[in-house]
């Protein structure tokens, strides 16, 4: 039996579990690189019966899926996965198992974002690595209006930081009601309200094809032009395009982004060097305890899944 691990970026994955019970009925493999090539990844993984996969960096859909008749487990980290086709992965009786997660590190780093942008820390901290001092005026938090873009239950959480700041909060989404948002603490507005009032305007809803470009050229336009946009949900709920010519121009003031349509970040990409952006490489849920639940839940459901397997096998 064969495992691979794909997408351990920092090269943790064993380190962060008891892959023990697997090691002894499977040989591991763990792959710290990413490949996007559809025929690069096809020829990766055919050797293999079991493929653990950290949330969506590699999608593994139907055209994948297909190519490799070896395959007889995938072992998905978090509690959800929309990049793996499971109706595929079902017809051709492969398992799939999913963890448990937390949204406190999402949470975390959204404020994270917020505040570097807000008060230009890494310029900041750039200046006085560099032997310099004071070089920027911060923005202030407090008395600020934070704009909620989705209310479940990381932007309720989002919110009530933003609250503890002293920020009025005011909250949108298809889905949202007054009286949920009255009970989440925070004002309903309308849709046009939120992106014209909004200096801080934070993003968390869920990538469908309903929020695909939710937030485009338009929204944007209509927001303040000292206004900061943050997304530490999916990069596509963002017009990408349009948001680089409104940082450009100077429509908006600045983003805060932890995702991206393409990840990895593709070398030169705009984003990348833009001195009104703060990015960081999809890290919202790349947190040790984050991580031990992830590889430890994944580790244990592929030992399981190979005990079972070698039985019926014998």
């Amino acid at each position: 039996m064969k495992v691979a691990i794909l997408d351990d970026y920092q090269n943790v994955a064993l380190s962060m579990a008891d892959w023990s019970d697997v090691a002894s009925r499977a040989e591991i493999t763990v792959f710290g690189d990413h490949l996007a090539d559809t025929d690069a990844l096809v020829e990766r993984l055919a050797p293999f019966d079991v493929v653990c996969v950290m949330r969506e960096r590699t999608p593994l859909p139907r055209a994948v899926i297909e190519r490799l008749p070896r395959l007889k487990m995938i072992a998905s980290t978090g509690p959800f996965n929309a990049s793996i086709d499971v109706v595929a992965a079902a017809e051709r009786g492969i398992h799939v198992s999913t963890t448990g997660g937390y949204i406190e590190s999402t949470v975390e780093l959204t404020w994270a974002l917020i505040l570097a942008a807000a008060r230009r820390i890494v310029d900041e901290t750039l200046s006085v690595r560099a032997g310099g001092w004071q070089t920027s005026v911060g923005r202030q938090l407090g008395g600020a209006v934070l704009g909620v873009l989705g209310l479940g239950r990381v932007g309720t959480r989002v919110a009530r930081v933003g609250a503890a700041f002293g920020m009025e909060v005011i909250a949108w989404s298809t889905n949202l009601t007054p009286k949920a948002a009255e009970q989440a603490g925070v004002a309903y507005v309308s849709r046009d309200e939120l992106f014209s009032r909004s200096d801080v305007l934070t993003v968390h809803v869920v990538l469908s094809e309903r929020t695909r470009g939710l937030v485009g050229a338009a929204e944007l336009a209509s927001m303040k032009p000292t206004a900061m946009l943050v997304n530490t949900s999916r990069g596509p709920i963002v017009d990408e395009q349009a948001l680089i010519a409104a940082l450009r121009s100077g429509t908006i003031a600045a983003a805060g982004l932890d995702v991206f349509d393409i990840e990895p970040l593709p070398p030169g990409h705009p984003l990348r060097s833009l001195d009104n952006v703060v990015a960081t490489p999809h890290i919202g849920y790349v947190a040790d305890r984050v991580y031990r639940t992830f590889y430890g839940e994944a580790a244990t459901h592929i030992a399981r899944w190979l005990a079972e397997h070698t039985e019926s096998s014998g």
